[in-house]
């Protein structure tokens, strides 16, 4: 059955507790998520969202309990990636006339997905729909993160439904921001704003900002993802714009591969050496085989610098790095320093490739790269502490 948010309003997803990972292998889910559906009950009635492809008939089923699938007026489809439209087909067997409001962009995704000819209304932002004694208000929101993208207010309620856009991919049956862990939920919205948003970061900035001058009243945040915002919503708001813009702490990141030890007695010995310099600075030695891709790429996120470490194998590096490094291309990290190290046996080709991809990955190059052949030594220990120094003053 549904859960009521107010007397209009009710949520009718699907929580995922088994999900451990998203988009493929692409995105780690260490606290589950859920796909966040809204039925909106005034004159007028409309479902916002759906939910994952594997859970659409139960999603129906469902949805039959809590009202009448005919009394259900409009489907708002604010985006159409298959963990929010993959119950559509399912539920359009079922009330195949009625109207499905998207973009264009929208539109034009759900007929490549589901290739059926349904009612689409296509609507851009300032158009409204009413309900009665509510209006719905669409915004695109294009590129956060599909091209199909858009935020539905609601006035009355003052809410935003803003399907990716302040999402986390965190599992709760409590619902709200403000009844869960605090510290977990901050990591998981940052984390998904790292890994999935931080691409966008300009088209985000200046999104809110619009959203800003437009002068609505924003009471509630409701998502597709994660909790609903009721006691913090300003505080993520203002947070996303933090982190569109150019985000970075006081903190350098460490990432290595290591194949006999020797790089990561490289990455210790770094550690120290920054660490010697700039005690006030947060440093984090993460091994790239070992570490979750996704938080590595948060603690990316979180730094002013990122140093890479990989033995040279067979002319090249490792393939935990070479992913880690191609995910953080993509990702399009802002105002961020980098360098390379590592240990080689022959020839040593690594550092000065990992350096290369660094730059082509809009990273400042701190130095030209350490290398170190074979097991580094007492001597050569020394070299690399004296090395992180450099990067510590840098």
């Amino acid at each position: 059955m549904g859960k009521k948010i107010n007397e209009r309003v009710s949520w009718v997803g699907k929580v995922d507790w088994e999900l451990t990972k998203f988009h493929g292998d692409e995105y780690s889910t260490h606290r589950g998520s859920s796909y966040n559906s809204y039925l909106v009950r005034d004159k007028k009635v409309a479902l916002i969202d759906t939910v994952w492809l594997p859970y659409d008939k139960e999603f129906v089923a469902r949805l039959k309990q809590e009202i009448n699938l005919s009394e259900i007026d409009y489907i708002i489809m604010n985006h159409n990636e298959i963990d929010h439209s993959g119950a559509l087909p399912e539920l359009m067997r079922e009330i195949p006339d009625t109207p499905i409001y998207c973009t264009k962009k929208g539109e034009a995704i759900i007929r490549g997905h589901y290739h059926e000819d349904w009612n689409f209304v296509n609507v851009k932002t300032g158009d409204t729909l009413s309900l009665g004694d509510t209006t719905l208000t669409f915004i695109e929101a294009t590129m956060l993160h599909w091209p199909d993208t858009m935020f539905t207010y609601m006035s009355g309620d003052n809410i935003l439904f803003s399907n990716d856009g302040f999402g986390q991919h965190f599992a709760t049956e409590s619902l709200y921001d403000d009844t869960v862990e605090q510290e977990a939920l901050r990591y998981e919205a940052e984390k998904y704003y790292a890994n999935i948003l931080n691409l966008y970061s300009p088209m985000v900035k200046k999104k809110i900002n619009e959203i800003l001058e437009m002068k609505l009243k924003i009471d509630m945040i409701c998502p597709s993802h994660g909790v609903i915002w009721r006691k913090h919503h300003k505080e993520i708001i203002e947070r996303y714009l933090a982190w569109a813009d150019a985000y970075q702490e006081d903190q350098i990141t460490i990432v290595y591969d290591t194949m006999w030890q020797s790089t990561r007695l490289m990455a210790e010995a770094i550690a120290d050496g920054i660490r010697e310099v700039a005690p006030s600075t947060t440093v984090k030695v993460l091994n790239a085989a070992k570490e979750d891709k996704n938080d590595i790429l948060t603690e990316a996120f979180h730094s002013k610098a990122l140093l890479i470490g990989s033995p040279t194998i067979n002319y090249g590096y490792s393939y935990a790095i070479a992913g880690i490094l191609e995910m953080m291309r993509g990702l399009k990290f802002k105002n961020k320093k980098a360098a390379a190290f590592g240990s080689y046996g022959w020839s040593g080709d690594a550092v000065k490739m990992i350096s290369g991809h660094l730059q082509e990955a809009g990273f400042t190059l701190i130095n030209d790269g350490l290398r170190m052949l074979w097991v580094p030594d007492e001597e050569a220990l020394k070299a690399c502490k004296e090395y992180g120094k450099e990067i510590g003053k840098a």
